[in-house]
């Protein structure tokens, strides 16, 4: 994130497709309204997907404490959808995710989102059972899932079936 036109962009973005299926809920303000202090400065990452000029994807990776980032406001700008973009998004994040020495990412979603979490389900991320799952601040969340980075080599294509 390089200042405020990103900052801008990853509000927007995140507003748009959140308020498209859900309501916008007071954990999501938190971090949309201010990602520099909620994400950057806290010790993690929002990275941003341009055209030029144009912001056309984002994701964050929120500190959830010693070794572990939560993968989180992850959204492709829907005009842009379906190109290969929300792969290569997850991937640079998951990445940036390694190289911040983060072991494990973590994330919440919802079964409404199915081509979100066949994405997430194809580079590797595999389902929390309920037993192991931290409570979650998001009302919509009911897909819990986490990826090992020590031991997990990312998938950067498709699976066969996927």
């Amino acid at each position: 994130m390089a200042g405020a036109a990103d900052a801008r962009a990853f509000h927007d973005l995140n507003a748009g497709w959140i308020t498209q299926h859900f309501a916008l809920e007071e954990t999501d303000l938190a971090v949309m309204l201010d990602p520099q202090a909620a994400v950057v400065d806290a010790g993690g990452a929002v990275l941003i997907a341009r055209d030029g000029e144009a912001r056309i994807g984002c994701v964050a990776l929120l500190p959830h404490g010693p070794g572990v980032a939560e993968l989180a406001k992850m959204t492709v700008a829907q005009d842009r959808r379906g190109t290969g973009l929300g792969r290569a998004l997850i991937t640079a994040a998951i990445e940036t995710a390694r190289s911040m020495g983060f072991s494990r990412l973590v994330l919440e979603s919802n079964t409404a989102l199915v081509a979100a979490v066949r994405l997430y389900e194809s580079v590797g991320f595999e389902h929390v059972p309920a037993d192991r799952r931290e409570p979650s601040p998001y009302e919509r969340a009911d897909v819990f899932m986490d990826l090992d980075l020590a031991h997990e080599a990312v998938r950067t294509t498709a699976a066969p079936d996927a």
